[in-house]
């Protein structure tokens, strides 16, 4: 048991037999009554997000989560198959887990996967990646980078938001949290 002066951004909460990630937090002490701390919280397996606010110095249970870099080696029929970069053993990791990171994973790329007790929690990805266009219409004579933007398909198969001058087999680079395009890649 710790108390709430030790809460953090990334922390792992046990509430109620679940667990919760601390989006946010804010210390807040006001002229009037007792400090408390105001927290955003997420639901590690739901996603679902939610404020809560607990009283300074109330104890609060941590859960021991254990963030490890691990290789994504290759997709298996009921998940994906992570090898332990430290250790050498692998991995097998629910589709359900992987969510949204299987758009923007390659073979042979590490990622942090948080565990607790042993069960894989979440797949944490790097902020960008850089991926190949493998499909887009052609750019016309007189598309410019202020123009509009069409779809393209990348080598992972998910399909992005593109300006009209990319052509396929341009390399990309890709924000992993909103999917959007952030630029071109030599």
């Amino acid at each position: 048991m710790a108390s709430t002066n030790d809460i953090r951004n990334g922390v792992v909460l046990n509430l109620d037999g679940q667990l919760w990630s601390v989006v946010e937090f804010q210390h807040v002490k006001p002229g009037k009554g007792g400090a408390f701390v105001r927290t955003k919280i997420k639901n590690v397996t739901s996603g679902k997000v939610v404020d809560k606010t607990f009283n300074a110095g109330a104890k609060v249970d941590f859960a021991n989560v254990d963030r490890r870099e691990m290789q994504y080696l290759y997709t298996d029929g009921d998940g994906y198959v992570f090898m332990d970069t430290s250790d050498y053993d692998q991995v097998t990791v629910s589709s359900e887990v992987v969510g949204d990171a299987a758009n923007y994973m390659l073979e042979n790329q590490n990622v942090t996967i948080a565990l607790h007790d042993g069960t894989p929690l979440y797949v944490e990805l790097p902020a960008s990646v850089v991926l190949e266009v493998t499909y887009t219409e052609p750019g016309l004579q007189g598309d410019r980078s202020t123009g509009g933007t069409k779809p393209a398909t990348v080598e992972t198969g998910y399909q992005i938001q593109v300006p009209l001058f990319l052509e396929t087999g341009t390399k990309v680079k890709v924000d992993t949290r909103t999917g959007d395009y952030l630029g071109r890649v030599n």
